[in-house]
């Protein structure tokens, strides 16, 4: 099934605690297992990789009852029902939502104020009225992030295609030295530069002591472009020239379905990064680009307060 959003387990979160205290950490496999989660539902991460989307969604609707003077925190982890909730389950409602919870003046307040510290969004990419949304502030953040690092891949794959071989070369470099790759910049921008008849770009050590190679071939392509199986068979033999046993095939444009089946049915190891996988290793080992801002997002310290 599909994992319920946190405005879905909000009913269920404060039926957990009708009789008793009850631990956050319990309630979240209470309901995972009431609504009979899969193993890859109970399991499916944040982008963060810090906390389960199931966990994170029933904190946020336990997080917003309280707002609402539906439960109190009792103790770290650990909650219990009002008076105030005792006599919302009492009316027997079918749902709770961000909607019922707007007739307390404390879920009111906290929105009001919410809404007054949010910076100004784009049109383009407006939100749904506070008590309409599914999402969590958590997954909201996480998509508009997902949303920036999309259209910054983009502009980084027009500016390497726009830019001459020689940077390209370099690009290969930096970023393979940023990944763990051994060898200094120099001896990395040599072989990087050797290209010539024998069917590679370039070999780079794989280690510091060089106890192991990576050769690798290069085509900076336009959109469309793409790299079709004959390319493969052909770096596949330079390999076997070289005897090496482990190549690289990095493109700006992308790989053929056939491409991509032939790497894989070969008897040497070929990896191919296309476009978009270049971008994204950009990205993640901070080549190319400089932070423009830095948000952190912070939580209460629980061991603080003990």
């Amino acid at each position: 099934m599909t994992i319920p959003d946190y405005q879905s387990l909000m009913l269920p979160v404060l039926s957990a605690a009708s009789q008793s205290e009850v631990r956050i950490a319990d309630v979240v496999e209470r309901l995972a297992d009431e609504l009979a989660l899969t193993a890859d539902e109970r399991a499916q991460l944040l982008s963060s990789g810090r906390q389960t989307l199931f966990s994170n969604r029933v904190h946020w609707a336990k997080t917003y009852l309280n707002k609402a003077g539906l439960i109190e925190i009792t103790r770290r982890g650990h909650f219990s029902i009002t008076e105030q909730g005792r006599r919302v389950l009492q009316s027997n409602p079918g749902r709770i939502d961000n909607i019922l919870l707007s007739q307390f003046d404390g879920f009111k307040d906290f929105v009001n104020g919410s809404q007054q510290e949010a910076p100004q969004i784009p049109s383009s990419a407006s939100l749904p009225p506070f008590e309409l949304r599914s999402k969590t502030p958590d997954e909201i953040m996480r998509e508009a992030h997902r949303e920036i690092e999309t259209s910054l891949s983009r502009d980084l794959l027009d500016r390497i295609r726009r830019a001459p071989p020689v940077f390209f070369e370099k690009l290969l470099v930096n970023l393979l030295l940023s990944m763990g790759f051994g060898g200094s910049v120099a001896d990395a921008g040599r072989a990087l530069g050797r290209s010539g008849d024998d069917g590679v770009d370039g070999v780079i050590d794989q280690d510091a002591l060089g106890l192991d190679r990576v050769y690798i071939q290069a085509k900076r392509y336009a959109e469309g472009n793409n790299v079709g199986s004959g390319a493969i068979r052909d770096f596949f033999g330079s390999l076997d020239r070289h005897k090496a046993t482990k190549g690289l095939f990095v493109t700006t444009s992308r790989f053929s379905s056939s491409a991509i089946e032939t790497a894989q049915f070969l008897s040497k190891r070929i990896v191919l990064i296309d476009g978009d996988q270049l971008t994204k290793l950009m990205i993640r080992y901070n080549v190319g680009y400089r932070v423009e801002e830095t948000f952190e997002i912070k939580k209460i310290d629980e061991d603080y307060f003990e």
